[in-house]
C-alpha cells in the first residue's frame, strides 16, 4: 500500500508554475495549439483540456498576454477567470511553430520523476490480497483443491507467474480472474501523460485504464486536492497474445502527431501484464526473454527516445506468462529463476470433468443426464484415448443447445445428440463411429 501523505504530496494540485514540475514552454505550446484550433477559448475550456488549475492558467495567460501572444476576445462579468482569449498575429506564428514541435493536445504532462515516485509508492508492499479473496476470484472455476495457494502469494506480492499446461484447461481464464481481482483492489493514480527530455509520452489508454468514480468529499478526505493531470483508475490489465511484436515494448513515436505512446509494460504498471500463448508471438521467445530478463530482476525498465536518450522507468506489474508449449523448450533456467511462481494448469481427471460438465449444464439451463455423460466419456475419451480438457464440456453443451435450437426443440441431453455435437466439434481424421 502507498504511503498516503507522501503520495498525496506528489499528486497535489499545482498552485504555481514551478510546482508543475515541467518546462513552461510545454504548457505555452498546449495553450497556443488549442487557441489556434478553436479560435476563441475560455479559461474554463482550457482548464478542461489541459487539466491545470484555472488560477494558475490565468497567470500563464497573463504572461502570454504581456508577450502579445494572446489577447482578450471577451471580458466576462465575474473577473479574469471568465475571460475568453484568442491568438494575436504573433501568437498565430508561435502556434504554427508549436505544431511543428508536436500536435499533441490534451492534459499537460507530469515529470518522469513524479511518475516514477508515484508508481513505486503505489506498488510497494503487497496488494492485501488474502486466501479468501483469491478463492472468491476463482470460485466460478473448477480447479484442483488448494489451487489458490499456487497463485495467491504471487498475486499478493505483485511479482510474476508462469502458467503452463495442455491447451483448453483454463490458463487464460485463471489470468482473467486475477485481473478482475486486482481491478477490485485499491485503485491507482496514473498521469495522463508524462514528459521525458522535453518530449510528451501518452500513458493512459482508454482500453486499459478504467476510471474510478469517487464521491468528491471522500476523494478530498483521502487524497486532499489532487492535480487533475492525474487520474484515479482501476489497477490496469494488459493482455496480449500471438499478435505481440517487439516494437510494442518500446516507446512508439507518431511521426505525424510528433509525440510518444507508452509501451505495453508501462501501461500495465501497477496492475497485470498477461502474455497469452507465450511462444507463439511474432517475436521469438528468446528475444522477448532477453528484453525482460533485467527488468524482472531489477523491477526497472529502460526506454529509448528517438534522440538516443535512455530513461529508467519502474517495471512494477504482476506479469503472467501463459503457454501450452513445453517450458523446457521455451526458456532457460536463468529466466525461470526470475519468475517467482511456476504453476501447472493440468488436464482434469474424470471427477473434475464431471463437475465441470454439471456446472455447464446449470449455466446453459440443460438438464444433466447421467447416461449421456457416461456415453460421452466412454465413446469420445476412453475409447479413442483422447485427453480430457476443461473447455470441452462448455463447447459440447453449447453445440447441443445450438442443434436443439435449430430444430425448434427444448435443449436436452441424449447420447445421440452428444454424438452429433462431438462429430462436429472434434476434427480427428479417425472419429469414433
Amino acid at each position: 500500500m502507498a504511503d498516503t501523505p507522501e503520495l498525496n504530496s506528489i499528486i497535489a494540485q499545482a498552485q504555481k508554475e514551478e510546482e508543475l514540475g515541467i518546462p513552461q514552454a510545454i504548457v505555452n505550446d498546449l495553450v497556443l495549439r488549442i487557441l489556434f484550433n478553436e479560435g476563441e477559448v475560455s479559461i474554463g475550456r482550457l482548464t478542461d483540456i489541459i487539466k491545470i488549475h484555472a488560477q494558475l492558467l490565468d497567470d500563464i495567460l497573463t504572461k502570454m498576454q504581456k508577450e502579445q501572444l494572446v489577447e482578450v476576445a471577451k471580458a466576462g462579468a465575474i473577473g479574469r477567470l471568465s475571460y475568453v482569449y484568442r491568438l494575436t498575429d504573433d501568437g498565430t506564428k508561435r502556434a504554427r511553430d508549436a505544431f511543428e514541435r508536436s500536435q499533441y493536445i490534451g492534459a499537460a504532462p507530469v515529470s518522469i520523476e513524479s511518475y516514477s515516485k508515484a508508481i513505486l509508492l503505489q506498488t510497494s508492499g503487497s496488494h492485501d490480497v488474502g486466501p479468501e479473496d483469491v478463492k472468491a476470484a476463482i470460485a466460478h472455476l473448477i480447479l484442483p483443491e488448494g489451487f489458490h495457494r499456487r497463485i495467491g502469494p504471487a498475486i499478493n506480492a505483485g511479482t510474476s507467474i508462469f502458467l503452463y499446461g495442455p491447451p483448453g484447461n483454463g490458463k487464460t481464464t485463471v489470468a482473467q480472474a486475477i485481473a478482475k481481482l486486482l481491478a477490485g483492489a485499491d485503485p491507482i493514480w496514473i498521469p495522463y501523460c508524462i514528459t521525458i527530455g522535453g518530449q510528451i509520452v501518452q500513458v493512459v489508454d482508454p482500453l486499459v485504464h478504467i476510471p474510478i468514480k469517487m464521491d468528491t468529499k471522500l476523494l478530498g478526505e483521502k487524497y486532499g486536492q489532487p492535480d487533475k493531470r492525474w487520474g484515479l483508475f482501476q489497477r490496469p490489465a494488459v493482455m496480449v497474445g500471438g499478435e505481440l511484436k517487439m516494437d510494442a515494448l518500446d516507446l512508439r513515436f507518431d511521426p505525424i502527431a510528433k509525440f510518444y505512446v507508452a509501451p505495453l509494460q508501462l501501461k500495465a504498471n501497477g496492475g497485470m501484464f498477461l502474455i497469452d500463448d507465450f511462444g507463439r508471438q511474432q517475436v521469438s521467445p528468446q528475444d522477448l526473454l532477453n528484453r525482460w530478463i533485467v527488468p524482472l530482476e531489477s523491477a526497472f525498465d529502460f526506454l529509448r527516445l528517438q534522440t538516443g536518450q535512455t530513461i529508467q522507468v519502474p517495471f512494477k506489474q504482476l506479469i503472467i506468462f501463459s503457454t501450452n508449449l513445453d517450458p523446457a523448450q521455451l526458456v532457460d533456467g536463468a529466466f525461470l529463476r526470475r519468475i517467482q511462481m511456476k504453476v501447472e494448469v493440468s488436464s482434469p481427471d474424470e471427477k473434475m470433468f464431471y463437475q465441470i460438465f454439471a456446472r455447464m449444464c446449470e449455466i446453459y439451463k440443460v438438464a444433466f443426464d447421467k447416461d449421456s455423460f457416461v456415453h460421452l466419456v466412454q465413446k469420445w475419451y476412453r475409447e479413442p484415448k483422447r485427453p480430457l480438457q476443461s473447455v470441452h464440456p462448455r463447447d459440447i453443451i453449447k453445440t447441443v443447445v445450438s442443434i436443439c435450437n435449430y430444430e425448434g426443440a427444448p435443449p436436452k441431453l441424449t447420447p445421440a445428440l452428444i454424438d452429433e455435437a462431438c462429430r462436429s466439434y472434434f476434427v480427428d481424421l479417425k472419429q469414433p463411429q
